[in-house]
């Protein structure tokens, strides 16, 4: 038989399935889940977002006064952090990336460590509230094999939790991802995996980095389900985190979710993307971000109004400015605690260094 008298089988076919509720104005598209009714949690969710995006503002002039480190920015992105957040169980696990701020202070981190942290202090990273969630990782993708890891041990010890790991899009690039999507699927592990898809892999932008149609169709090489959903969508994101988890609780193994947003900020403090975004795209970005289309929705719903606003920002101005005083205040940690964080046991060559540098500082304060 030759090429020409082949008659192919389908062996197999997948579709993206993509979920909405509101529009780019706050207006329902459908009808929402009944869960999603409760006014309460509604408001909690809108609470999160704003002093998410206030604390985001500051972290900025903090650095820019050069009182703190490099710093990613959440701005456009706040309901993925919070979605994650609040959909989680205090028992799971968190294996976030470094723009996952919302989700930390959801967690019980407080501010004043989320500034220690970024302020290259490793007490930061010690969540006393979420002991068992992990500190912010710069380097790309390795997450999501943490996450993965975890996840193994929750299964091989029948508990009934699961973990969220989040990632950009980017990092769907690595084979760090690749690698923990096949491991999740083929052990049906409890794990949620959130890729933060806000177009931009630092100054490359999405259609260059993949020529894949969507970033969600990724998790089919190790059958984990997936979908997309408008990350800019509140109750959409929420919603996806949620059916993920309880899928991930009852056994059904590991969901992907591609949440589709727009950073509306340069990649971090240290980059400038006035050099390669387009004026037109970030205008795009501001009439589908978050914060005003979920506080349209309030007021539709006739839930929130301009007191309640008011209140609210001077709340979280208050809160803010209490954690960045107790951030300034933190005595300095000595040059030694960079070597106090690697091991539980340190080695015995950097125990000398260690000893070296403590004699070394004692000299140069008595020059």
């Amino acid at each position: 038989m030759n090429n020409t008298d082949r008659n192919p089988e389908l062996r197999a076919q997948f579709e993206i399935n993509y979920y909405q509720y509101l529009d780019n104005e706050g207006k329902e598209l459908s009808d929402l889940p009944a869960y999603l009714e409760d006014e309460a949690s509604l408001i909690t969710l809108y609470k999160s977002m704003v002093l998410t995006r206030l604390l985001d503002k500051k972290c900025i002039a903090l650095q820019r006064t050069g009182k703190m480190g490099t710093y990613p920015s959440t701005l456009g992105q706040e309901a993925i952090g919070v979605a994650v957040g609040h959909a989680m169980k205090q028992n799971d696990v968190l294996a976030p990336y470094y723009r996952d701020m919302a989700a930390q202070l959801i967690r019980g981190v407080e501010i004043k460590e989320i500034l220690l942290s970024w302020g290259g202090d490793e007490r930061g990273n010690n969540n006393s509230k979420s002991p068992q969630d992990l500190p912010n990782c710069v380097p790309i993708a390795t997450q999501v094999t943490h996450g993965a890891g975890i996840a193994t041990a929750i299964k091989s010890r029948h508990e009934n939790r699961a973990v969220v790991t989040t990632l950009g899009d980017g990092a769907t690039s690595r084979g760090d991802f690749s690698e923990a999507v096949n491991l999740a699927g083929t052990w049906q592990l409890p794990l949620v995996i959130v890729i933060n898809n806000n177009q931009w892999a630092i100054s490359v932008p999405r259609s260059v980095q993949t020529a894949a149609q969507t970033l969600a169709q990724k998790g089919i090489l190790g059958e984990v389900r997936c979908e997309q959903v408008d990350g800019c969508d509140m109750l959409a994101i929420y919603d996806a985190v949620k059916r993920a988890l309880e899928n991930a609780y009852s056994g059904k193994g590991p969901t992907l979710i591609e949440a589709i947003t727009y950073r509306l900020s340069d990649h971090t403090t240290a980059d400038d993307a006035t050099r390669y975004s387009s004026p037109d795209a970030l205008k795009k970005g501001w009439e589908k971000e978050p914060i005003k289309r979920f506080r349209n929705f309030l007021h539709h719903r006739k839930i929130w109004n301009e007191g309640k606003e008011k209140a609210l920002y001077e709340q979280c101005e208050e809160q803010i400015k209490k954690g960045v005083e107790d951030y300034l205040n933190t005595e300095t940690q000595p040059p030694e605690a960079m070597f106090d964080y690697l091991y539980k046991e340190l080695p015995h060559s950097l125990y000398e260094q260690r000893e070296q540098l403590i004699n070394k500082t004692k000299g140069d304060d008595h020059e």
